[in-house]
């Protein structure tokens, strides 16, 4: 067999089917070996009986021709066609734009190289309907044995970062004998298949033919799935193995159960190509047969699929029946096996998932640590929840033996935490206490799910936080765009600055720059990395101009199936306040227009009613006078949340809005009479009048606007009553007790009392004392702590900026206050108010 390096062929030397027709199998030559040794080599002429694999004497049938498309200055590199071509346009344009973002390093173009195979059809006209060898299979273009790879083209990766997506997860497998029965065990001891042996059954399969009985079709599988694994790529490749499996197809029918499970588990062994269609046949024939079979063969049907990585959703969809009827039956090594199984699946019926829960608190005692880890990954990847009492008694076994748990259960675990959203303080203590020493021996991708559930939970441990920030700058060329992301908006999030911040942050901007072909696949992910830096006030304007391209919002807003827009907007308002030097992109004012109202409908629905801001913004309307001074809105939108924002003069007197009062109640019970004359008999009326009536009238929400004289000489001590309209109260009292406002005046007579109040409002801005008088909640702080979370903090950040003075009612201070009497807290939002103003 000869090799050639084709660099610029014409397409008809290329075409692989111009050699196929070929009689003859030359060796190729360089030009100037050719030269040299002019004819002197004869051809081989071919022998069919005599060709099987390297290693034996006899020649081969094919020669080889390995092909690097990228020598071909015409070669299109298309991306995976798994998302709709209008999507691919946006990302098109897209990679144009990230060409001038720059780079520290830059995207290394990689040599992609793959080999042709050049060989003989089967005469027959039906064996074309084999795409072992020629259609969908592409085993031919894998694996190093056929390609030699160098050092530079193949780095030795860290023990530490190997992860094998389909072998760690069974790691419960191996620690007894109770999942033999249900799981497939690659490591099995046998003597392989000589090579020999391997040509004579591939010679007889040859000679029978369709002859072949359904049982030698099992064995003759069977045996040739034990050759070395270093022949296996070739044996796929042989067309006479392509027969058999065609004949397999026609037989299947006739084979019984124990036959069919050694043709799937010689497939596994191969590793037969996922896609091929001699597996949809067998699949086909399992779905048929699922009621005549055990559930340990059922499971262990499910492990072959699994180990073969073919998505086989009808069968599942059986399994999850027959498991419904017969759950309770289940032993334990049966449900963690299941478990693995949904897990791996990424489906199963929720009412099905909680019928496990169940199932599995009663096991859960006599569970090992792998066990564990492997139910909460089962539960996690099928996107179900345990409920908090076992979600807690979980955390309470683990936290007991954290020493015991692998690595893999032990991010496992942490994943489900943070799905359930749960704060286990014992659990989370241990975790500051061991993880932080096993940083070093867990894979990068695992250490982000660590610290994602810290900051999911609000968790800020600074033992590992730390740890982890050590560890990131020396791996970071192992993470993916999505680890990237997630490691920046962990330690952000927690309003985190490790010991070596600048290092830190500083690698992972690196690695954005290094990943931005994998944004284009990822939106997300980029916008998230930005977000998270802008948290940290880093603002690199050559990402971020990027980001707030048309055509990288284009992308976002319709290419992406994340609702990214209000991401988008956050990091423009965020450009907007904190880099007056910025002059990339910015996002489009309709796009923003949107957005807020998108914001905004949220925040009434949600943030307003809440009830702790609901009493803030009645009081303080009662305090200062009526709704006109208050106004709950969303001062900054892209912070997407909601304060009260109130005005003062440069006297400390509280200042009405221009706009007009957003409470629709409050507008409907207002006086519309105009140009009433308020004489004695008028007044008499009313003094007269039911008290509770004037109250419900004056006060819509039905707290009262009458204080006791007592309390007022509280909140006033250096004031006359009668002239603290910014009170609220200037009240003329009647005999009895009817409140006679500057409102229910203003109404009565028609008075210019507001507009005397408007045009009391200083000319110059500058002159305006603004108050953003935030009500925080428990979820705007790291768990147990007085530390504001990373948006939050920039909110705070931005509010200043922008010329407000933050106000705070903490909820550690205000929601205790909720129980309190009115005067209480109104001497409470007194002190607050004007403290502020000193």
């Amino acid at each position: 067999m000869s090799t050639v390096n084709c660099w610029k062929l014409p397409r008809r030397i290329c075409n692989w089917r111009t050699y196929s027709k070929t009689s003859r199998c030359t060796e190729v030559m360089r030009p100037e070996e050719k030269k040299e040794n002019d004819n002197n080599k004869p051809g081989v002429r071919f022998d069919r009986t005599n060709l099987f694999l390297p290693g034996t004497d006899s020649p081969m049938l094919d020669y080889k021709i390995y092909s690097c498309p990228a020598a071909y200055a015409s070669t299109k590199i298309q991306a995976k066609q798994n998302v709709s071509n209008e999507t691919d346009d946006y990302r098109d344009a897209f990679s144009l734009l990230l060409e001038r973002v720059p780079s520290i390093v830059g995207i290394k173009q990689v040599r992609n190289t793959y080999m042709v195979t050049c060989s003989r059809r089967l005469s027959s006209v039906r064996n074309t309907l084999l795409d072992l060898a020629y259609g969908k299979s592409n085993e031919n273009q894998r694996g190093d044995a056929w390609w030699p790879v160098t050092s530079k083209e193949k780095p030795e990766l860290d023990i530490v970062e190997a992860y094998d997506t389909k072998e760690d997860p069974r790691g419960f497998q191996k620690i007894g004998s109770a999942y033999k029965g249900l799981c497939f065990c690659n490591l099995e001891q046998r003597e392989a298949l000589s090579v020999k042996e391997g040509q004579k059954i591939l010679c007889n399969v040859s000679i029978l033919k369709s002859t072949l009985t359904p049982g030698s079709i099992s064995d003759y599988v069977w045996q040739l799935s034990w050759l070395p694994a270093e022949q296996h790529v070739l044996l796929k490749a042989d067309s006479r193995f392509a027969m058999l499996c065609r004949y397999s197809v026609n037989s299947l029918g006739a084979l019984t159960l124990p036959q069919l499970f050694r043709l799937l588990e010689a497939m596994v062994r191969l590793q037969v190509s996922p896609s091929h269609t001699f597996l949809k046949a067998l699949e086909a024939e399992f779905c048929r047969r699922v009621w005549d079979m055990e559930f340990d063969q059922l499971l262990f049907l499910a492990d072959l699929w699994r180990c073969l990585g073919r998505s086989v959703p009808r069968y599942m969809e059986l399994l999850l029946s027959y498991v419904g009827l017969r759950w309770k039956e289940l032993t334990m090594p049966q449900l963690i096996q299941l478990l693995y199984i949904i897990g791996e699946s990424r489906r199963a019926p929720p009412d099905l998932m909680q019928k496990l829960e169940l199932l599995l608190s009663t096991h859960l005692d006599q569970m090992n640590m792998e066990e564990v880890g492997a139910a909460c990954l089962g539960f996690f990847k099928s996107k179900n929840g345990f409920s908090e009492q076992l979600m807690r008694r979980i955390g309470d076994k683990v936290a007991a033996k954290m020493e015991d748990i692998s690595n893999y259960s032990l991010v496992n675990v942490m994943k489900m935490f943070r799905f359930t959203h749960l704060s286990h303080l014992p659990f989370l203590e241990r975790l500051g206490e061991v993880a932080a020493e096993r940083i070093p021996s867990i894979g990068t991708q695992g250490v982000m799910h660590i610290v994602l559930a810290c900051a999911s939970l609000h968790y800020r441990d600074s033992r590992l936080l730390d740890a982890v920030a050590a560890k990131v700058p020396s791996k970071v060329q192992y993470c993916r765009s999505k680890d990237v992301a997630k490691y920046l908006w962990s330690f952000s999030a927690l309003n985190y600055e490790p010991e070596n911040a600048a290092e830190f942050f500083s690698s992972l901007t690196e690695q954005i720059h290094h990943k931005m072909h994998e944004f284009q696949r990822f939106p997300e992910h980029f916008l998230t990395a930005l977000l998270a830096l802008a948290f940290t006030q880093r603002f690199p304007h050559d990402l971020i101009d990027a980001a707030l391209s048309p055509e990288f919002i284009k992308l976002a807003t319709e290419g992406s199936p994340f609702e990214l827009k209000k991401d988008l907007f956050t990091l423009d308002g965020t450009v907007a306040i904190e880099c007056p030097d910025y002059k990339g992109h910015r996002l489009p004012l309709q796009l923003q227009q949107e957005v807020t109202e998108m914001l905004w409908n949220f925040a009434r629905q949600d943030i307003c009613v809440k009830p702790e801001m609901v009493e803030a913004a009645t009081l303080l309307q009662i305090m200062l006078g009526g709704p006109q001074f208050v106004k709950n809105h969303l001062i900054l939108p892209h912070t997407r949340s909601a304060d009260l924002e109130v005005h003062f003069d440069s006297t400390g007197k509280p200042l009405p809005f221009h706009t007009e009062v957003m409470n629709k109640d409050v507008q409907k019970l207002e006086l519309k009479f105009n140009s009433v004359q308020v004489t004695d008999e008028l007044i008499s009326q009313l003094a007269k009048r039911s008290t509770s009536r004037s109250i419900l009238k004056s006060d819509p929400d039905n707290l009262g606007v009458r204080e006791d004289e007592e309390m007022v000489n509280n909140l006033h001590k250096t004031e006359d009553v009668k002239e603290r309209r910014h009170v609220g109260f200037n009240l003329k009292l009647f005999r009895n007790d009817v409140p006679f406002t500057d409102s229910l005046l203003s109404s009565l007579t028609n008075s210019k009392i507001a507009d005397k109040e408007t045009a009391r409002q200083p000319k110059e801005p500058s002159e305006i004392r603004k108050l953003a008088i935030q009500v925080s909640n428990r979820n705007h702080y790291c768990h147990s702590s007085h530390i504001l979370l990373g948006l939050h903090s920039m909110k705070r950040r931005q509010l200043v900026r922008a010329g407000y003075v933050v106000v705070e009612l903490p909820y550690w201070e205000w929601v205790p206050l909720l129980k309190r009497t009115r005067s209480e807290k109104m001497s409470y939002l007194h002190q607050k108010l004007y403290n502020s103003l000193d």
